[in-house]
């Protein structure tokens, strides 16, 4: 309507969970949320209604550093910047598709919970979850200056 995308859309696509970095559009995940669950599913082994443990968001928050607006495809870039025990911490950048330049950076903290009594497990996180997910952790200086 206002020729950008207004911030309620934006937190809704992170509300609804480097140089290693996952790309999906949004042509098929339309939001943050799914760019999490995506990469926990196809690259992770969870199964959200049947695994033992499930993720659960303690913490987010997003900052905005420039419009996208319509017809712009908008893309997403997620890396895991901190991998405790039971918890991460997802940083998942927008762009506008083909720019550089990030649109809005979100933290995403989900702690892996016991199905049964929602607590974390005392071995923590599923080993095949925190396989999936070394491999897209970051481990140098954090920046938002260009795609992750």
């Amino acid at each position: 309507m206002y020729d950008h995308m207004n911030n309620s859309v934006y937190n809704f696509l992170y509300v609804s969970p480097s140089l290693s970095l996952l790309w999906i559009s949004l042509i098929t995940r339309n939001s943050y949320d799914s760019i999490i669950n995506t990469y926990l599913i196809e690259h992770c082994g969870l199964q959200p209604p049947t695994s033992p443990q499930y993720g659960m968001v303690v913490h987010s928050h997003n900052d905005y550093f420039g419009p996208i607006s319509f017809p712009a495809v908008a893309e997403l870039a997620l890396r895991v910047n901190h991998l405790g025990k039971s918890s991460v911490r997802y940083e998942i950048a927008l762009f506008a598709k083909g720019v550089d330049e990030v649109k809005a950076v979100g933290e995403f903290v989900q702690v892996f919970v016991d199905r049964d009594t929602g607590r974390p497990c005392k071995t923590g996180m599923p080993e095949a979850v925190r396989r999936g997910l070394l491999s897209i952790h970051h481990t140098g200086p954090i920046s938002v200056s260009s795609k992750l």
